[in-house]
């Protein structure tokens, strides 16, 4: 089945910092271009980390308060990740200040796994890197939101053809697909009852489907053949349709 790539929706005008980028240099690119976060590179553009606001804004949380208790700072340094934080309020320089490892992805991944990741990781942006691990681009979770502006028509055509033709083996009018604000209805009768939740499945894995709703009838009952005799079932069935 094929999905877009990451690669087709990217920006390619990468705002980047060094790790000798300053402090003050940083903020000023990521307020100039209007953007929360940006990566990291060394000579060669390899990602060796990611900067975002939330950096800039523990360096100046964990800047120390000259009227705060001395007693109070003491007891914040032995919290979990104090040195750490220690460490980012002192920083001058992107490197000093940004985190590691980058989370990236390759512009060759699909736009579900960046989804994937973004959420995995709670991070707005990622670096896209080539396959040798090079900055390409940048992805946000607007660019990834792009997939469902497809046109219904759009999608419509790529339910027949991905999944009737390709994976059902059924031809093009054999069941009805009605797209509507990207919800996907299927009307009509499969051959049997096991076809239907792979209908229904592949459907939900186009690109731009917000949601399937399945009206559809089955000739066949095959649900109570055992694991033999399906796949029996399903080698004749494959035979039959290849005469």
């Amino acid at each position: 089945m094929k999905h877009r790539k990451v690669g087709t929706v990217m920006a390619t005008d990468v705002v980047q910092a060094t790790y000798d980028t300053p402090f003050k240099e940083v903020a000023r690119l990521l307020d100039r271009h209007r953007i929360s976060g940006l990566p990291v590179v060394d000579d060669e553009q390899y990602v060796i980390g990611v900067l975002s606001e939330t950096d800039l804004m523990v360096r100046q949380a964990e800047a120390e308060d000259p009227y705060a208790p001395t007693r109070a700072g003491r007891w914040r340094k032995l919290l979990p990740g104090a040195r750490k934080r220690t460490a980012k309020a002192h920083a001058r320089t992107a490197g000093q200040l940004m985190s590691q490892p980058a989370v990236t992805v390759h512009a060759e991944d699909t736009i579900a796994e960046a989804a994937r990741t973004m959420a995995k990781h709670r991070v707005e942006r990622l670096p896209v890197v080539d396959e040798e691990e090079r900055l390409v681009g940048i992805v946000t979770r607007r660019d990834l939101l792009q997939v469902f502006l497809r046109p219904d028509a759009e999608i419509r055509n790529d339910v027949v053809d991905e999944v009737l033709v390709q994976t059902l083996w059924l031809a093009p009018q054999a069941i009805a697909v009605e797209v509507l604000d990207g919800v996907v209805t299927l009307h009509g009768q499969l051959e049997r009852r096991s076809d239907i939740p792979i209908a229904v499945r592949m459907t939900r894995q186009i690109d731009g489907v917000v949601a399937v709703v399945d009206k559809l009838r089955y000739r066949l009952d095959d649900s109570h053949l055992r694991p033999s005799d399906e796949a029996l079932h399903g080698v004749a069935d494959d035979w039959l349709r290849r005469l």
